[in-house]
């Protein structure tokens, strides 16, 4: 990595405020702030130009707007995030080289460095369609989840294939019954992106592939059409995201706790 980090950024947050497993997920409280709000304030420490939040309901609008964070309303159909941002982009009309960074509206601690560093990824990599990042597993239960999702990258830390098998299959140390991890160590996928706002337009107009279908993970779609992903390898693991009433209640302890 170079020392100086990559500027002019956009950072986009994608909310929407239905959610099966948690109702109302965007607006949820941490230490009296909407989650949404703390993950923009977490992304205004980076290096990004600006920060937008991309809403699909007023409410959201109003939270955000309430604690001085920007949001643009955007349409409540969108099939994926992916989608969401590519109509941002128009609404804020950026630019086709423009960098944009995907950073997740249930990512409350997410650290502002690893933003710095997925987004400088397509500053160096002019190759790469898309940049993300990516940690080493250090449990055989993460190794093994399917909700762990895992990547495995080529000499130059492009991403070669994402999964939620375990992989790289440890052929040799697992047929011996061995139960500790390979060397060196698996890779977890961080679902952090980065993408020139021209490719972010041309994205969901790509057909869905087989393989994205089959694991239920957008990233292959990239892949399976021709496009390179650059990857960040970080010596730590993000902290922890919301997705469940449980994880809402951790990560409101670590709030409360300074973390």
């Amino acid at each position: 990595m170079n020392a100086t980090p990559a500027t002019g950024f956009v950072v986009i947050v994608p909310a929407r405020l239905a959610s099966t497993r948690l109702p109302n997920k965007p607006l949820a409280d941490i230490g009296g702030v909407p989650m949404v709000v703390r993950v923009a304030q977490r992304a205004q420490q980076s290096a990004a130009a600006q920060v937008v939040v991309a809403a699909d309901h007023a409410d959201i609008v109003a939270a955000c707007t309430a604690h001085g964070i920007r949001a643009l309303l955007t349409r409540a159909d969108h099939p994926s995030g992916s989608d969401r941002l590519a109509e941002a982009c128009d609404l804020l009309q950026l630019g086709d080289d423009a960098c944009v960074v995907n950073v997740q509206g249930d990512e409350p601690l997410i650290a502002p460095a690893l933003i710095d560093a997925v987004a400088q990824l397509l500053q160096e990599r002019p190759d790469a369609a898309m940049g993300t990042a990516a940690h080493a597993i250090d449990t055989l239960a993460d190794f093994q989840n399917p909700n762990v999702v895992k990547v495995v990258l080529d000499a130059r830390q492009m991403a070669l294939y994402f999964s939620r098998a375990p992989m790289p299959w440890w052929r040799d140390g697992f047929a011996n019954g061995q139960h500790t991890l390979p060397e060196p160590r698996p890779l977890r996928h961080v679902g952090i992106y980065a993408y020139r706002a021209g490719f972010l337009r041309q994205f969901p107009q790509l057909p869905p592939a087989p393989i994205e279908q089959t694991e239920a993970l957008e990233q292959l779609r990239a892949l399976w059409h021709g496009h390179r992903i650059a990857v960040h390898i970080s010596a730590q693991a993000p902290g922890p995201g919301v997705d469940t009433p449980d994880d809402l209640e951790r990560v409101r302890q670590l709030v409360a706790t300074g973390h």
